[in-house]
């Protein structure tokens, strides 16, 4: 595995040409995804019960590669590649952290609602992200001290931010798993006041809150780091945090484990958002 100790990451214009190249692997991978989405395609089930399809590995085998060319230097953790024991990946500053098909299960139920996830990870924090829609054409990316946009098909860049936190009188819209955690993530906004909840699958819910189109995203049941990684870096460059219920920012790469704490994504204050969700849970 390469030594990326001493390799810098990119910054400003430089960071912003990658972040472009980037894009251009992940939207290469959701070609793949779509080949056989229009197909009678096998699901199979990996040792956590979780959902396998060929789609998942053709999205790894694509960005394994496209990453290999455009930045060779830095490691590659992907949820479809091999298990890397932590003892090797504690001595990265610098790798890509990538789901190459997140949302499965709304990808076996031909929902539309998955996404190609690729993030940059530096010094635990994830410095650039891109998140492709393939079904939707849509593409959310941003990069540390940088803007984070949307683009939707062939259409221009729009920049992106986070929403005015609303007052408790306001109409809060909070975005939902579709296939995870309802019944204690409506317990949990009943203590809310006035809301609207926008359910939908995959880290496209990280992607309304950093577009403005949700106010905040509470995640109350697991994911790993390569679910979140990629919007979160998206979040971050569009003014909004990612953190878990003591309030501090999500990082990766921390241990031996790679599931996530539960967390928040919000566009204010958390310490604000999870008094107003009693969260950590009230007794």
């Amino acid at each position: 595995m390469t030594d990326n100790a001493s390799t810098a990451v990119p910054e400003g214009a430089a960071l912003s040409a990658l972040l472009n190249e980037v894009g251009t692997v992940a939207e290469d991978a959701g070609r793949a995804i779509l080949e056989i989405y229009e197909t009678r395609f096998a699901v199979t089930e990996k040792d956590d019960r979780s959902p396998l399809t060929e789609a998942d590995l053709a999205a790894h085998r694509v960005i394994s590669d496209g990453l290999r060319e455009i930045a060779p230097q830095w490691p590659v953790l992907s949820e479809e590649g091999q298990d890397i024991p932590f003892a090797t990946r504690q001595d990265w500053d610098t790798y890509w952290l990538i789901d190459p098909l997140d949302g499965t299960r709304e990808f076996v139920k031909r929902s539309g609602e998955f996404t190609v996830n690729i993030a940059l990870i530096h010094n635990h924090e994830p410095v650039l992200g891109v998140v492709w829609c393939p079904v939707l054409q849509r593409l959310y990316a941003g990069q540390i001290d940088g803007e984070a946009f949307r683009r939707d098909a062939d259409g221009p860049r729009t920049s992106i931010h986070v929403s005015t936190p609303r007052s408790p009188e306001e109409t809060v819209r909070v975005a939902g798993s579709r296939s995870h955690g309802a019944e204690r993530l409506n317990a949990v906004l009943e203590r809310l006041g006035p809301h609207e909840l926008v359910s939908l699958g995959s880290s496209m819910k990280l992607c309304l809150v950093a577009e403005g189109s949700a106010d905040i995203y509470p995640r109350l049941g697991p994911t790993s780091e390569w679910d979140t990684a990629a919007a979160h870096a998206v979040v971050r460059a569009a003014g909004g945090r990612v953190t878990d219920l003591d309030g501090n920012d999500l990082r990766y790469n921390t241990r031996d484990s790679l599931l996530n704490p539960e967390f928040l994504v919000c566009n204010g204050d958390p310490a604000d958002w999870l008094a107003r969700l009693g969260l950590p849970d009230a007794a």
